[in-house]
């Protein structure tokens, strides 16, 4: 159920269910200072945290393997090279997560997230590759991480335009989107002979039923890993049935480690990358989302002028230096997200704590024997994790008047606009590559399109276009509905 302010308004919140009370118990922390510690502050005993560290690590570990791996595929790299690659990834995943769950000074926004490769960064970085050459994709990963650092100034300035009602859309298709793309986990792809198989579909539905019946029945520790469980169950049956496949995920170095410029010298060519540059933009609006829901989870007022720069030099910092070694851009997931609102435990050294695994997992041969979990248990464990996020859009959107047209044609158009490229991939595959790769984007459409409805509706002639009759049901005369903690 959802959280209600303390009234204290200490800026810490009071669940209504047992765990997230056992999350507000105060720490070490609290009673050595006499001040009440936010839970998300926390730091409780490193035994109690690393179970819940593993628990993020298993349900994000897919995404930098694939991310390695098709790359190795599309570009024919040697087994050394990508050993080499991997490691980076996870290395460097590792590295951001803790900069962003700990915090620099104005770097790192110090909420419980995680850093993985980009999804799109990698597929730009395979696109530019084979059009030009891998020296200039690493090149291209250099200039985004530049991009970030430079462009969040500029950035700050218009997240003015980005009120709860634009934030909610894109949390719902950031959430629907990621459904889609682990989903193919689960069904395969639908090119693919094995798309639909039912042996998949039995496994990833095995998985997802052994999740629920562990946020049912489970208590206490138990129940806030029930996502870990559910992964692990599902792999043990899968075992069973035959899925499993661990031989050959030892072979390689024992210690693998990062190498500066695997691939070479980085060539800068500012046209070929352009489409990373405008990914780059998508991916500062998605990261907004992404801040203030992470936020609203764990009970923390965020101010996004200046929690989303922190989190957005980070990105910039960690992909600069990935792309010395070789990785694609790097970017703050929201992966994590829901696994922090389906455990209720909140604290940012849980993330910590999971970057300092995932550098372990970058010097070990432990990525590789990840690699045998079968994907249709990863694909229904990251359904339930996904879809818990585009809940927490509608949860937000909840809190919208759509008796004003404005709102109502905002949500509508907006989603419509960043749905469609997710629910029909490839509608813009026969534009020019750089349009293909901006629309294509469901997150960056939902963003595009609902700022500039928002402020053709609120921030441009006559305002507050809903019916008189409705006027009861909330004060006309008060243009900004947003509660005070988001306001921006």
């Amino acid at each position: 159920m959802p959280a209600t302010p303390d009234p204290d308004h200490t800026g810490s919140t009071v669940g209504n269910d047992a765990d997230a009370a056992a999350d507000t118990t105060p720490s070490a922390d609290a009673t050595t200072s006499g001040k009440a510690v936010h839970p998300v502050d926390q730091l409780r005993p490193i035994r109690n945290l690393i179970p819940f560290a593993i628990q993020h690590v298993l349900v994000m570990v897919a995404t930098p393997i694939s991310s390695v791996f098709l790359i190795a595929t599309a570009l024919g790299l040697g087994a050394q090279t990508t050993s080499a690659v991997l490691s980076a990834v996870f290395v460097f995943s590792g590295l951001g997560s803790i900069l962003q769950s700990v915090g620099v000074r104005k770097i790192g926004v110090r909420l419980p997230f995680v850093m993985l490769p980009g999804g799109a960064a990698t597929i730009l970085f395979i696109t530019i590759a084979q059009g030009t050459d891998v020296e200039t994709a690493v090149g291209a990963v250099l200039l985004t991480g530049v991009f970030y650092i430079l462009a969040v100034t500029l950035f700050v300035k218009v997240l003015k335009f980005f009120p709860p009602l634009v934030i909610g859309i894109m949390v719902i298709v950031i959430g629907i989107n990621l459904v889609q793309v682990t989903g193919k986990l689960m069904v395969g792809e639908p090119d693919s002979p094995e798309f639909g198989d039912p042996q998949n579909l039995l496994l990833g539905l095995i998985t997802i039923l052994i999740t629920i019946v562990c946020f049912r029945f489970f208590r206490g520790m138990l129940g806030k890993l029930s996502v870990a469980v559910g992964l692990v169950g599902g792999t043990i049956v899968g075992a069973f049935m035959g899925a499993t496949d661990f031989s050959g995920q030892t072979d390689g170095p024992l210690f693998a480690v990062p190498t500066l410029f695997p691939f070479g010298s980085p060539k800068f060519d500012l046209i070929a990358a352009i489409p990373m540059l405008l990914w780059a933009l998508a991916s500062m609006a998605e990261a907004t989302g992404q801040t203030i829901i992470n936020g609203e989870i764990v009970g923390r007022k965020v101010e996004p002028h200046r929690a989303v720069p922190r989190l957005i030099r980070s990105d910039g910092i960690i992909t600069i230096l990935g792309g010395l070694f070789g990785t694609p851009a790097m970017v703050t997931s929201g992966e994590n997200v829901g696994i922090v609102r389906a455990s209720g435990v909140r604290s940012r050294y849980v993330t910590a704590i999971a970057g300092i695994l995932l550098i372990l997992i970058g010097l070990s041969p432990v990525a590789r024997i990840l690699n045998g979990v079968p994907s249709a248990v990863v694909g229904g464990t990251a359904v339930v994790v996904f879809a818990i996020i585009a809940v927490l859009g509608i949860q937000m959107l909840a809190k919208i008047d759509f008796n004003q047209t404005g709102n109502l044609i905002t949500a509508t158009v907006g989603l419509a606009a960043g749905l469609m490229p997710v629910l029909l991939p490839g509608m813009y595959s026969k534009l020019p590559q750089t349009a293909s790769s901006l629309l294509g984007s469901g997150v960056a459409m939902a963003a595009f399109v609902s700022v500039l409805l928002n402020l053709l509706f609120h921030h441009t002639g006559k305002r507050n276009r809903h019916p008189k009759a409705r006027t009861p049901i909330a004060d006309p005369s008060k243009l900004d509905q947003r509660p005070a903690d988001y306001r921006i």
